[in-house]
């Protein structure tokens, strides 16, 4: 996964399958993310809120059986190279939100007859977003690449440690690990609909339909990993003794 240029400013068991679940449609605005304890001001990091509007009748999951990690001990302190591991988790989102909206054109570019379904399926294979990269293990690999230098880092070794380090986080790590599980799904099934898009030229709806689902699960589940993991990252790193 590659992080974004700009600094930054500011559930059940997955099945495998898309679970089709009615939902209203909330109003914009920013609002504050349900039960979840406040970033401690020392981080210095503004966490993306989500503003709980969704665009698409379905839903991959029931967000309000997501589990909390434990709330920041009160007078915490952060290492500088703590906060900027933190920080980077953001950025890195950012790259990821844009890649969203590049999404999002794609289809408005189909849809207007400006790209066929083989070069629209060429630009989203090209996407970090469809790579095995932009999970946790993506966002250390390009933390070490850009900021430390050190050998990329795997999954396999991120997630343990966090695991390992402070052990009232599992419960939460394992609900982002079914998520990201969830929306590789739903990537698929975008995928899917561009190529029902070539045998029914006039259904631009059904791809519409995915990209509106993968919005809703993508920026839902990138503003509650950034709620639950900044400020374990600032604490812990991302491997053993690096803060």
């Amino acid at each position: 996964m590659a992080a974004g240029e700009q600094e930054p400013d500011r559930g059940p068991p997955d099945t495998g399958s898309t679970v089709q679940a009615p939902r209203p449609q909330a109003a914009a605005g920013r609002l504050p993310a349900p039960g979840r304890a406040a970033l401690p001001a020392a981080l210095g990091i503004a966490v993306t809120v989500d503003d709980g509007v969704r665009r698409s009748p379905a839903s991959v999951w029931d967000e309000s059986l997501r589990p909390s990690g434990p709330a920041p001990a009160a007078g915490r302190s952060y290492s500088e190279q703590g906060r900027a591991v933190g920080a980077h988790l953001v950025q890195v989102h950012d790259h990821l939100r844009a890649e969203l909206a590049q999404v999002q054109d794609l289809v408005r570019r189909v849809g207007m007859g400006i790209l066929d379904v083989a070069g629209a399926r060429s630009e989203l294979n090209d996407l970090a977003l469809r790579q095995n990269s932009w999970t946790l293990g993506g966002f250390c690999q390009s933390y070490c690449r850009i900021v430390t230098g050190h050998h990329l880092l795997e999954d396999q070794a991120v997630f343990p440690h966090l695991r390992g380090a402070d052990p009232r986080l599992a419960d939460v790590i394992d609900r982002l690990e079914q998520e990201h599980r969830a929306i590789h799904d739903v990537l698929q099934d975008v995928d899917a609909a561009l190529v029902h898009l070539v045998a029914h030229p006039d259904d631009i709806d059904t791809v519409e339909d995915a990209v509106d689902l993968l919005s809703d699960a993508l920026l839902s589940h990138l503003s509650y990993e950034e709620h639950e993991l900044v400020e374990p990252l600032a604490r812990l790193g991302f491997y053993h003794d690096q803060v």
